[in-house]
């Protein structure tokens, strides 16, 4: 059942296809029809939504943004058929979250097994993905809560909670720095380092880090899964980088690790964020599980 305008539900589908022809055969109209409602809805707006070429339409930069508010508003529209035709409401649906894989470690895990201690009936999908990517599935609503590292202003999403997160190197247990109260980049840098490809948010940030200082690092891992990190340092290969985000020290003795303060202001510069779409309706459960994982990065983080 579809419960968006005629014009926005048009739209979409030329949108989708590229074509008024082929989105009048998808949706069993006439092209004309088509056309009349997508020139009303330009029209209305006082923008043109799509540039006009001999093989097909494409988007203009007001209609891919028009494009992300229908798909959000598609997506809150099937949400609220489905718990209307249940009965069951919120606590009968799922809640997919999107978030970076330090989260996914502990915080989003912990939280969602909180969570359906009390409200067992909601499942969970988690899907742990890049940061910018974490950011656009919440925006296209195909999650509903994200938990990444951001740097700069967000101005797609609307940010729940947002935190600086400090950066700690992970140091085999022995290691002749594992007794310091904090360490430098000089300090850090004079051993063999596991760390994120170029990109990524930590990355970028020790590099310039490492800019500023006058230091020359070639990396002995380049890799954006943790585990390899882990098991590098583990083994006595060296050490690597990863943001604390509270559970460190009562960690480090299960995984054979410990965890020094890198003390450099650069790392101020990144933020660990819980976001939600701007203009969307959230379910129930989307909306008490961003609460708890909101409360959950607060308490966590490090004083």
């Amino acid at each position: 059942m579809q419960l968006l305008p005629v014009n926005l539900a048009y739209f979409l589908e030329v949108a989708r296809t590229g074509s008024v022809t082929e989105a009048a055969h998808a949706l069993n109209v006439a092209p004309s029809a088509i056309s009349r409602q997508v020139a009303k809805l330009e029209s209305g707006i006082g923008v043109p939504l799509f540039a006009r070429h001999p093989r097909g339409m494409t988007l203009t930069e007001a209609g891919s943004r028009l494009l992300a508010h229908a798909r959000s508003t598609e997506t809150e529209s099937t949400t609220l058929v489905e718990e209307l035709r249940t009965g069951r409401g919120a606590e009968a649906r799922s809640v997919a979250v999107a978030c970076s894989e330090g989260f996914a470690r502990r915080l989003v895990p912990r939280a969602i097994a909180d969570f359906r201690r009390a409200h067992p009936d909601v499942a969970f999908r988690v899907d742990v993905v890049a940061r910018q990517e974490a950011t656009r599935r919440v925006v296209e609503g195909l999650a509903d809560v994200a938990v990444t590292y951001t740097m700069g202003p967000q101005h797609d999403v609307r940010v729940e909670c947002a935190v600086v997160v400090p950066v700690v190197a992970i140091v085999p247990l022995g290691h002749p720095l594992a007794g310091r109260d904090r360490i430098g980049l000089a300090d850090l840098c004079a051993y063999p380092l596991a760390l994120a490809s170029p990109g990524t948010s930590q990355r970028e940030l020790f590099d310039i880090g490492a800019q500023l200082e006058g230091i020359t690092v070639r990396p002995a891992l380049v890799s954006d899964g943790l585990a390899p990190q882990y098991e590098f340092v583990r083994a006595g290969g060296g050490l690597a980088l990863v943001g604390d985000l509270g559970d460190t020290e009562q960690s480090s003795v299960t995984e054979g690790v410990t965890y020094v303060p890198v003390d450099h202001p650069v790392f101020r510069q990144r933020e660990a964020q819980v976001q939600t779409a701007t203009g969307r309706r959230p379910s129930w459960s989307a909306t008490q599980f961003t609460e708890l994982l909101v409360a959950s990065l607060r308490r966590d983080r490090p004083t």
